[in-house]
């Protein structure tokens, strides 16, 4: 009878202990996502000092569970070394998973602010991923609305036999995360879209460089919108005729399209660039000043003017 009671506890405890051990590894460091991050493993390092890393860089809370799981599911020499995308809210189990499937980074890819649609099908086919032609396809076929504008420029991280239609995928979830929801609402008691910020933040990507111009920019071209002043943002001109220069010639001002923010008032049809996140905040947080033009010099110095006078007198000293 006590043989049989102490086997019944320690087939209790044996089973708890279990229970427990599940429900830890089974449970993430996190239960909210923040960013993935590039975890690697060189090639001859075991789980030992995977799991120490993993610990080290936030990935996981205890190494030793880490270890105890590798162990108990006999996959300790089934880590592959590479580069891996992780986050803090994969439980162990899906780490190992990730480690032994050997589902690794392929290659790095950057979108840089400023860039055109067309800029990133060049650089899609450049890198291998998909020609020009499958990347202005796969958009006009699966977008109601122009895609231009709302491919956040960052750097991703993708796998080889990844789709374009899963790298979009990422990159606009990467642009709705960052577009924040204190932002969102600021957009929304000004009583603007974000299709007007985000067309209003690539017109400021094009026009000046630095957070302090682009803020001034912002709200100089906003006062212009309200009195019914067209915007004359060259970089919509450049954007029509595709030629990469600030260069604009007084007969393409002529230019009937709905681009053209010579001729027409109001915001162009679509975003012309996919602005960053220094433009977008600028677009939603305008700087109030007396100013009413400016332009680049060709340092990329932004010059200012109150009055029509004073503008041309600075293009006739500047340009």
């Amino acid at each position: 009878m006590k043989k049989f009671i102490f086997i019944s506890i320690i087939i209790f405890f044996t089973a708890v202990f279990c229970f427990l051990f599940w429900q830890e590894i089974s449970i993430p460091k996190q239960t909210t996502c923040a960013s993935e991050q590039v975890f690697s493993i060189e090639r001859g390092q075991g789980a030992k000092e995977i799991a120490f890393n993993l610990q080290e860089q936030g990935f996981i809370n205890d190494a030793l569970l880490f270890r105890v799981y590798v162990l108990s599911a006999n996959k300790s020499k089934q880590l592959k070394a590479g580069d891996y995308m992780l986050s803090s809210c994969m439980a162990i189990p899906g780490i190992v998973e990730s480690f032994v499937s050997g589902d690794i980074i392929r290659q790095e890819i950057t979108i840089i602010e400023g860039w055109s649609l067309q800029d990133i099908a060049e650089y899609f086919e450049d890198k291998k991923i998909c020609s020009e032609q499958e990347f202005h396809k796969f958009v006009s076929e699966n977008f109601d609305k122009e895609l231009e504008g709302y491919l956040f420029p960052d750097t991703y991280y993708i796998y080889e036999a990844m789709s374009i239609e899963q790298i979009v995928k990422i990159i606009l979830e990467n642009f709705d995360a960052k577009l924040t929801q204190d932002l969102r609402q600021e957009i929304g008691k000004q009583d603007k879209t974000i299709y007007d910020i985000i067309t209003m933040a690539s017109l400021i990507e094009k026009e000046v460089r630095t957070m302090e111009d682009k803020k001034i920019v912002s709200g100089i071209l906003w006062k212009r919108m309200e009195i019914g002043m067209p915007l004359q943002v060259d970089a919509t001109i450049s954007y029509i005729t595709g030629k990469n220069t600030t260069t604009v010639f007084r007969s393409e001002l002529q230019i009937d399209s709905p681009y053209n923010t010579y001729k027409y008032l109001g915001l162009p049809k679509t975003p012309i660039c996919n602005p960053g996140i220094e433009s977008i905040t600028a677009a939603i947080y305008p700087e109030k000043s007396e100013f009413w033009y400016y332009l680049s010099t060709p340092e990329g110095e932004t010059i200012f003017s109150s009055t029509l006078e004073q503008h041309n007198i600075a293009k006739a000293k500047y340009l």
